[in-house]
């Protein structure tokens, strides 16, 4: 069965996404903020519409990463996460 993108859900794949792949955020962070000076990035809250990331280069402030579809459930949101960074890293 599918769970849709709910406060606990959001909460466990930001858990995992911080503790596990941190150097993806970053990347997440540089590519779609256009930035380019970054010392870290962590993944406050993931929705159906986007991410909301919390960086930091010398001063921490939020970044919100809209997704280019609406995220269906948390299987989506994996899927989508890892073509994301497929597409930043070719």
């Amino acid at each position: 069965m599918s769970e849709t993108i709910t406060t606990a859900v959001s909460d466990r794949i930001c858990k995992h996404m911080n503790d596990d792949h941190g150097d993806a955020l970053v990347l997440y962070a540089k590519h779609y903020g256009n930035l380019e000076n970054l010392n870290s990035a962590k993944m406050l809250s993931i929705d159906n519409k986007g991410m909301l990331l919390i960086i930091d280069n010398n001063e921490e402030k939020p970044l919100r990463i809209n997704f280019d579809h609406t995220l269906i459930d948390a299987k989506d949101a994996h899927h989508t996460l890892v073509e994301m960074l497929k597409s930043i890293r070719n």
